[in-house]
Formats: structure tokens, C-alpha cells, sequence
């Protein structure tokens, strides 16, 4: 009469907590992306809150009907930002001057942003006076900014001069008038790194 074979004398059953075990070990294993990513480590200790000035440059606007400076104010306080100067001042170098300088010397002010006198017309300056203030350029905020426009505008991105760099310390950018170029600029690639360039330029 034939029997059922029994269990092997001596066998063991592995603990049932070797999953878990395996488990965390792999997740002790895990790669932490912020030594990968030295951005994210910067990120990581940059403030929370930025301090603005803003500046409108324009022979039309004023402040009653500056739609890209309203954008600009929205943007930043959404973002947990706060705006310390605003200024609407005539598409003139000296006035577009004194108005960055007045931002450069407030201590509140950590990044300075201009929209307006970016294009090719003879009364567009504003990029010439911001480029010749700054002590070191990002040249990358240009670049980029008229790659994302070109997908917004098409060929007619080439004619935006859009700058920016560190004057004194402080960021500065320089970017068109028009409401929609304003978000772009603003929600693309400023705020996005606002805590992470005043961390960087006090290094």
C-alpha cells in the first residue's frame, strides 16, 4: 500500500519575514538623486521666499494700465515671493539706469526684473543698459527664454534681446512687454530658480 511521502526530515522554511527584509534592503540600497543632481542639493538649502523690485519700461504705460507689471506681481506672490520696488520709467538709458541702480541699492531687493525696451526699434534700450551693468551673464536665460518663445511665436522669437546676469551681487533680467513673453519668462525660468540663484550668489 503506497503512502504519501512525507516532509524531508531536517528542512526548514524560510522566515516569513524575508521579504521585508529584502525589501529594505534594497531600499537602503536606493540612489539619493540629490548627490546626482548637485542642483537639487542647492535647491535643497536655497530660501524659501525671494524679495523682487519690478520695473515697467515703456513711453505708453503707467501704472493704471501696466498689464505685464500686474502679471508679474500676481506671479510672484503666487510663488510665495514678495515685491519690495515698483517702478514705471520712459524707454530712456538713464532712466532705465537709475531705476536698476535704485533696485541694486536697496537691501531688501535680491533680484531685479525689467519688461519693456527689449525688441530692435531705435527706442528699444534696455537690454544695452542691462548688459553693460552686469558683472557676470546668464547667458542661458536668453537662450532658453527664445527657444520657449519660438514655440509660442515662431520666427519672430529671434528679435527678442532678452538678458540677464549678476549686477552687485543681485540678479537682473531683462525680458519683453508683452503680457504673455512676461509669463513665459517669469513662470519658465525665473521663479523656477529664484531660491536657487540667491543661494548661488551668496557662495
Amino acid at each position: 500500500m503506497s503512502t504519501r511521502p512525507g516532509p524531508l526530515e531536517g528542512a526548514t522554511r524560510p522566515p516569513a519575514d524575508v521579504p521585508a527584509l529584502e525589501a529594505s534592503v534594497e531600499g537602503a540600497h536606493r540612489p539619493d538623486p540629490t548627490k546626482e543632481r548637485p542642483d537639487l542639493q542647492h535647491k535643497a538649502h536655497a530660501p524659501r521666499s525671494v524679495t523682487f523690485m519690478v520695473i515697467t519700461v515703456s513711453d505708453s504705460r503707467g501704472p493704471d494700465n501696466d498689464r505685464s507689471g500686474d502679471v508679474i506681481h500676481r506671479l510672484v506672490a503666487e510663488a510665495g515671493h514678495d515685491v519690495a520696488l515698483y517702478r514705471v520709467v520712459k524707454d530712456d538709458a538713464d532712466a532705465v539706469e537709475r531705476a536698476v541702480v535704485e533696485g541694486l541699492e536697496h537691501e531688501a531687493v535680491q533680484i531685479v526684473v525689467l519688461n519693456g525696451g527689449t525688441g530692435v526699434s531705435r527706442r528699444d534700450g534696455t537690454c544695452e543698459v542691462v548688459a553693460r551693468m552686469l558683472d557676470k551673464r546668464i547667458d542661458g536665460f536668453g537662450e532658453i527664454f527664445r527657444a520657449l518663445s519660438y514655440q509660442q511665436v515662431g520666427s519672430a522669437a529671434m528679435l527678442s534681446r532678452a538678458v540677464g546676469g549678476i549686477c552687485r551681487g543681485k540678479a537682473v533680467f531683462s525680458m519683453p512687454g508683452s503680457p504673455k513673453a512676461v509669463e513665459l519668462a517669469m513662470q519658465s525660468l525665473i521663479l523656477p530658480e529664484a531660491g536657487h540663484l540667491i543661494f548661488e550668489t551668496r557662495r
